[in-house]
């Protein structure tokens, strides 16, 4: 397969540049209106009433947010988190669980019509769309690849992780990568992370993951920064925000939704 040294053929390139990709910067925001907000935009995207757009995620608060098919018991231990004031949301996408503080994460989401993924199988979507990720990675001395499913790892270890889900012709996929860990805490709340380490202890977690912080010295700002500069300069991209229908519509989601506990015990 020829490929432009990143794992993108010129074909795909080109379908990343015939789109005219919007910014939505980071802005602080709830857990539960982070959640509410992919499904808008995805929505939107699909109904070609939002160009395509890669949105940089802000976080208000800590928490933990679960794969749209994991249960609460199973992977979270809800005391913990209440002591603590973790929130537990759910989004739409599939996937495991993420603890989420926010200056220790990186996340953001694209938005793209279903089109651009149209003759790869699922797998290979998540390829396309990381890509990116990598080779802007590896401009800061991260020796990073993609490895399948849904991971960016590197030789220091795992930096990152992917999920999806499609609606109305959209593809939503989304991307947290560890910025910094708080281990002790994430243990104590993440029963998963829990049952991972039972015979093998904290060290050996520290080896597995490895968050930027530790791999480049740069600040978080800086690397979110040196990611924006990277698409805009390989596929173009220009500032957009949110509309005001877009907000009143997301709030509305978060309180009718996504910050029930219908939803967030969809799987008790």
């Amino acid at each position: 397969m020829d490929t432009d040294g990143s794992g993108l053929t010129p074909d795909e390139v080109a379908r990343w540049r015939a789109l005219p990709w919007k910014l939505l910067p980071a802005v602080p925001r709830a857990p539960v209106m982070n959640m509410a907000l992919d499904e808008v935009l995805v929505e939107r995207v699909g109904s070609n009433e939002r160009a395509p757009t890669l949105r940089v995620w802000g976080w208000s608060a800590p928490c933990v947010v679960l794969g749209r098919f994991q249960s609460v018991r199973n992977e979270v231990d809800e005391e913990a988190a209440a002591c603590h004031g973790i929130a537990i949301v759910r989004r739409i996408s599939g996937g495991g669980a993420m603890f989420i503080e926010p200056e220790g994460a990186i996340t953001w989401s694209l938005y793209a019509p279903e089109s651009m993924a149209e003759g790869r199988t699922f797998a290979e979507s998540y390829r396309l769309f990381d890509a990116w990720v990598v080779d802007a990675l590896r401009e800061l001395g991260i020796d990073a690849w993609y490895a399948p499913l849904n991971d960016i790892t590197s030789t220091a270890g795992k930096i990152g992780g992917a999920a999806q889900a499609r609606r109305a012709g959209a593809v939503l996929h989304h991307t947290t990568m560890a910025y910094a860990m708080n281990m002790p805490l994430m243990l104590e709340v993440l029963r998963i992370g829990k049952e991972k380490l039972s015979d093998k202890g904290v060290t050996s977690a520290d080896k597995r993951v490895a968050p930027l912080r530790q791999q480049t010295h740069l600040p978080r700002a800086a690397i979110i920064q040196h990611m924006i500069q990277h698409f805009r300069q390989r596929f173009g991209i220009n500032e957009s925000y949110l509309t005001p229908d877009e907000f009143a519509d997301a709030e509305s989601r978060a309180r009718e939704k996504f910050g029930t506990r219908a939803w967030t015990h969809y799987l008790p």
